[in-house]
């Protein structure tokens, strides 16, 4: 097995508090939350070998290979031998993400090694139904697997991760960039809009109106809008209602949380019955029913 998987992540990973998860041959999975003294750029980070970083909250900047991009609850990165990776936390303490490492004998078992080892990193979000898998595959993990039953859930895991991945014209921005691709100076200052706009939605405490976010910004909540829908392919109002969910799901996750109702105005929702049909709407199952399935450890999601 690759020195990288199963030794200590701390000295492979962004200084912060840390927690294994789970090891099992080939697979090591272990959660940071992040610990900022200086909040400018640190890196880079070679050698990452192949791992899998999932945002679970906060909101940070990365550099990849050259490429910049902004870390939130909707991130997720694939990484592979040779990878160059610089990061940054403007805002401070508080980012959070969970780390999958896998060793490349793991991923030349898989029937799908090919698409593993021979593609290049991804850098992109990953949809609801498949956070909820990673939030329930981590709770799961703190509260207890054995080696057998943790190794077949970080495979059905991986199967689901690498089949719902980007596809080249099918990923987000891939329409503005046809729409401006004379006029890199303007995709520029369009990315650059839309990634300042999450940053400012991702630090909020989820009740900041569009005119305010779009102040933040310096534009236009129309221009915003507009821009920020042909950037990530998503309105602001569906990608508000991604974080707050994920949020929720941290919520729901802790068996000593707070009333629904009080949970529904904590995150700026009208009420427990909006609350309710945003999030069943996001990941299928009502907040009550979420509750119970982290409390069960559900195997199977789309059995439960």
């Amino acid at each position: 097995m690759p020195e990288q998987v199963g030794s200590d992540p701390r000295t492979r990973t962004t200084p912060g508090r840390w927690r294994v998860l789970g090891v099992a041959p080939g697979m090591l999975l272990y959660q940071v939350r992040c610990v900022v003294e200086d909040p400018g750029w640190h890196g880079p980070a070679r050698d990452l070998g192949h791992r899998v970083f999932l945002g679970r909250s906060g909101v940070s900047l990365r550099r990849l290979n050259g490429q910049l991009s902004v870390v939130d609850a909707t991130s997720v990165l694939l990484t592979r031998p040779g990878d160059e990776m610089y990061a940054a936390h403007p805002l401070g303490d508080g980012d959070v993400y969970t780390c999958l490492e896998l060793s490349p004998e793991l991923l030349g078992e898989r029937p799908d090694t090919d698409r593993w080892l021979g593609r290049r990193g991804w850098d992109g979000s990953v949809d609801e139904r498949l956070d909820l898998e990673h939030r329930m595959l981590v709770a799961r993990a703190a509260a207890g697997l054995d080696r057998f039953e943790f190794t077949e859930r970080v495979h059905r895991f991986l199967g689901r991760l690498l089949a719902a991945s980007p596809v080249g014209a099918g990923e987000p921005g891939a329409e503005i960039e046809r729409a401006v691709r004379r006029r890199p100076a303007t995709l520029a200052a369009h990315r650059r809009l839309a990634d300042r706009a999450r940053e400012v939605l991702a630090a909020s405490d989820s009740r900041l109106g569009l005119t305010d976010v779009a102040a933040q910004v310096g534009c236009s909540p129309h221009h915003l809008s507009r821009v920020f829908q042909r950037v990530t392919g998503q309105s602001l109002t569906a990608y508000r209602n991604r974080l707050r969910v994920r949020s929720l799901l941290d919520v729901l996750a802790d068996g000593d949380g707070p009333p629904l109702g009080e949970v529904a105005a904590t995150y700026g929702f009208a009420d427990q019955a909006h609350l309710t049909r945003v999030v069943r709407e996001q990941v299928g199952h009502p907040p009550a029913r979420l509750r119970r399935l982290f409390a069960a450890g559900e195997a199977d999601l789309d059995a439960a």
